[in-house]
């Protein structure tokens, strides 16, 4: 896979609000990418899979990188609403729409505040909804070491990825990385914490939108049932099992989902 150039940039959204990081890379069609509770890793593979198809925007939600004014998002109407405002502000209403985990459960509540807004939506392993006899994994509970076990099928490739850069023996790199991450699980909390269930559920029968749903067979964090639960509640929707991929197939198996998105725009 070719490496595509990122740029990046902070984007101004109005009304008095912080600007919000931008993530941009590839040529194409445009297409708009929500990024899961763990942010963007450097280098990430599935962005640059998706920038070999398509022109990428990633925003960060507030609390991630430089994008600030994550206290001001006190729920999830005001993150939706937030990232509405923000495919506004990029000037990408109506383009397809993909997110991951936490991204995709954002994805979807947008696509349901705001269906005639969202024509085509890729969902990959969504959070959101809650099965009682299936338990979403508590993410906050656990410690980093029992995180590529959770998330990766293949757990090698999971503790080198989520490892790759990281110097924790520096005082001064650890303190910057503990800081980074509470913001980001401060952020991720107020949608994901205790559970992630928002009554979404209770939304999804107004999603227009053309819909792929994607999930890797392995998933340890949101069982493989939750993505029977999506399809059967969102009208015109696809649900694509990959093997061999956790909850991270956006990093397992990035071509395989990115082939699927590519099918999924192609078609309309």
């Amino acid at each position: 896979m070719a490496t595509q150039t990122t740029t990046t940039r902070m984007l101004e959204i109005g009304n008095g609000r912080a600007p919000v990081e931008v993530w941009e890379a590839g040529e194409g069609a445009d297409l708009v990418y929500l990024h899961g509770a763990g942010g963007l890793m450097p280098d990430d593979r599935f962005f640059q899979a998706l920038a070999g198809q398509f022109r990428v925007h990633a925003p960060l939600l507030p609390g991630y990188g430089n994008s600030e004014g994550e206290d001001a998002l006190k729920d999830m109407l005001d993150t939706t609403l937030h990232t509405g405002d923000v495919i506004d502000a990029l000037g990408l209403t109506g383009k397809p729409l993909v997110g991951h985990s936490m991204g995709g459960m954002i994805a979807a509540e947008l696509a349901a505040l705001a269906p005639n807004d969202v024509e085509q939506l890729a969902l990959i392993a969504p959070a959101g909804l809650w099965l009682d006899d299936h338990p979403v994994e508590d993410l906050f509970a656990k410690l980093p070491f029992e995180l590529p076990a959770l998330l990766f099928h293949d757990v090698a490739l999971g503790e080198s990825l989520m490892t790759a850069g990281l110097d924790l023996e520096d005082p001064e790199f650890l303190a910057a990385f503990l800081i980074t991450s509470a913001r980001r699980l401060g952020m991720a909390g107020k949608l994901l914490f205790p559970i992630p269930d928002r009554g979404l559920r209770l939304r999804l029968y107004r999603i227009k939108a053309k819909t792929l749903i994607v999930w890797g067979e392995s998933d340890r964090l949101i069982k493989p049932l939750y993505g029977e639960a999506f399809a059967a509640a969102i009208p015109n929707s696809e649900l694509k099992m990959v093997p061999e991929a956790g909850h991270l197939v956006t990093h397992e198996k990035s071509e395989k989902v990115v082939d699927a998105i590519a099918t999924l725009v192609n078609a309309a």
